[in-house]
């Protein structure tokens, strides 16, 4: 009888809970509430099978900003891109750290007590822009050493920096990565299987037990990224355990968005044979010059135009007081304290046909203006705007941007200057997106593109 009293007694208050958040109402001044046809869940499920299409329709019907329920949380969606380096400024109203812990224990089981998003970042700016051109020269020579295996390795030994260049155990490292990366995004959202899970925590405890801290201190007169922040978690008094839990999201943060980059640059080239032309002819006539000395405008053009279709981050804040965000419209919406925060460049600016003409086609010149240099000017509704937001924006910026720009250019470089490539099927086209992966950084292929390649014969 008590049992039954307690059942009923739960079950009515997560009643109430559900009933009280689907009774939420648009107050004055707010952004259009769409709240979906399902209690609580709301628009979870389209949310999460393809972001990309559901806000896309959202934006079509509610404009530049509009709320939606997802999963008993209201998400705040911001698509007018003048408005955001004013809104990720505003630490006080909308925070990155609570978010930041969350996917950081659904995805890697880690708890960082201490964690300061703001400082790392400021690490991570001072030591890449510190050094920019050793880490690039570092990884010229990785590349030269494994190109022909993989772009990773070289990442890995480039930021990484172990004396353990153990090949066998490093294809471990690789293998079990990618198995992990592959149900990230199911654990991010926690929609992941039974068999997902056990695949992902067998994947993690390997990744743990190869990433030993002890490895990464090395003789080197450089110290390399993964030292500093080493060094950086050591000051916070965090046990071997959590560094070598944070390893593993470092490893994912450094190197999960450069091989699906690195395809979509070198795929776009070969299904564009005018793009690939302009990128060989712009390579042959710098070839004579040292790598740090190419100016090579076509290919910077080409590696924006991939990143504008490709890079498809959420940047996500929780709202920490009532705050009123300013539209570039002149309109005015009021955010309510406790909701979240999501912004999505894919869509605005780097979809957006009134700043792209034919936005969702790959054009090699996009960011060239008719000189043959770098275009930065985009204008919408007479205003200028930025015309692709890859890599962050505002305080959200990516600190090591300069360093994989470097890296994405001189990997294609070099494939392009040693291998003869061309399509198996001469009318192949790119793979298509797997809709998974928005949000997550650098989109991901659902399919293959077959190649053949030769190696070029040396100039005489």
């Amino acid at each position: 009888m008590a049992f039954t009293l307690v059942l009923v007694l739960v079950l009515v208050g997560v009643f109430s809970a559900v009933l009280l958040l689907y009774t939420r109402r648009r107050q004055r001044n707010e952004p259009p509430l769409d709240k979906g046809m399902i209690p609580w869940l709301g628009h979870a499920l389209e949310f999460g099978k393809d972001a990309a299409k559901f806000l896309t329709r959202m934006k079509e019907k509610h404009g530049d900003i509009f709320t939606v329920c997802v999963a008993g949380r209201y998400v705040t969606v911001l698509l007018d891109s003048n408005c955001y380096d004013a809104v990720l400024a505003d630490t006080k109203s909308f925070d990155l750290t609570r978010y930041s812990q969350l996917l950081m224990s659904r995805i890697f089981k880690l708890q960082l007590p201490n964690h300061d998003p703001v400082s790392e970042r400021s690490k991570m700016d001072k030591y890449f822009a510190g050094n920019l051109a050793r880490l690039c020269s570092s990884m010229q020579n990785n590349l030269q050493f494994s190109w022909h295996l993989l772009l990773f390795k070289a990442g890995y030994q480039t930021l990484f920096s172990t004396e353990n260049n153990n090949s066998a155990e490093f294809t471990v490292v690789y293998d079990e990565f990618r198995q992990f990366d592959k149900i990230l995004p199911k654990l991010a959202r926690c929609s992941a299987n039974k068999d997902e899970l056990k695949v992902a925590s067998t994947a993690q405890n390997r990744l743990w037990e190869l990433l030993c801290p002890n490895w990464f201190f090395t003789e080197a007169v450089a110290q390399s990224w993964i030292q500093t922040y080493l060094e950086h978690l050591e000051k916070q008094g965090l046990d071997l355990q959590t560094q070598r839990r944070a390893l593993l999201l470092q490893l994912w943060v450094t190197q999960g968005n450069a091989g699906p980059a690195a395809f979509w640059m070198l795929g776009f080239l070969l299904t564009h044979p005018k793009a690939l032309k302009a990128v060989n002819k712009e390579l042959i006539s710098l070839q004579h010059l040292p790598l740090d000395k190419r100016e090579t405008p076509v290919l910077n053009s080409v590696l924006s135009e991939t990143l504008r279709l490709r890079a498809a981050a959420l940047i996500t804040r929780d709202v920490m007081q009532d705050k009123i965000v300013h539209l570039s419209s002149g309109q005015e919406y009021t955010l309510r304290h406790g909701d979240r925060l999501c912004i999505f460049p894919l869509l605005s600016p780097q979809m957006d046909p009134q700043i792209h003409y034919e936005p969702e086609k790959f054009k090699f010149d996009r960011f060239l203006n008719s000189d043959g240099k770098k275009k930065s000017n985009f204008s919408k509704e007479g205003k200028q705007i930025d015309g692709s937001l890859p890599w962050g924006a505002g305080s959200n910026l990516c600190p090591a941007r300069d360093f994989a720009s470097c890296t994405l250019k001189r990997f294609v470089l070099m494939i392009l200057t040693h291998f003869d490539l061309e399509l198996c099927d001469c009318n192949a086209r790119m793979p298509q997106v797997d809709p998974n992966r928005y949000g997550f950084g650098i989109l991901q292929p659902d399919g293959d593109l077959e190649i053949r390649y030769k190696l070029k014969k040396p100039l005489a």
